[in-house]
């Protein structure tokens, strides 16, 4: 799923649902965000969305692929935590 630097907290919590939703499927997400132009000279606010998702998902996700930047994108691979699902039930 792709997500923009500048995104709203609403926006947000609309793509978190659905990477929810997916999760919930048994299936892993790669989570990608994209720089634009002069948000290249600002790395650290992709990592620090990135780690805004990471603790917005909680204890349900495990990070398989840490973030990593590669070119103009910010990448890292989640998938659900069952574990923590099963001490939910």
């Amino acid at each position: 799923m792709r997500f923009g630097l500048k995104i709203s907290d609403h926006d947000l919590g609309v793509k978190l649902n659905k990477v929810n939703k997916f999760l919930d499927a048994g299936h892993k997400a790669k989570l990608t965000i994209v720089y634009r132009g002069r948000e290249l000279a600002h790395k650290e606010l992709g990592f620090t969305l990135a780690n805004k998702m990471i603790l917005l998902l909680g204890e349900s996700i495990i990070v398989d692929q840490q973030p990593q930047f590669a070119g103009k994108q910010l990448n890292f691979v989640i998938r659900s935590n069952q574990n923590a699902k099963a001490k939910n039930s």
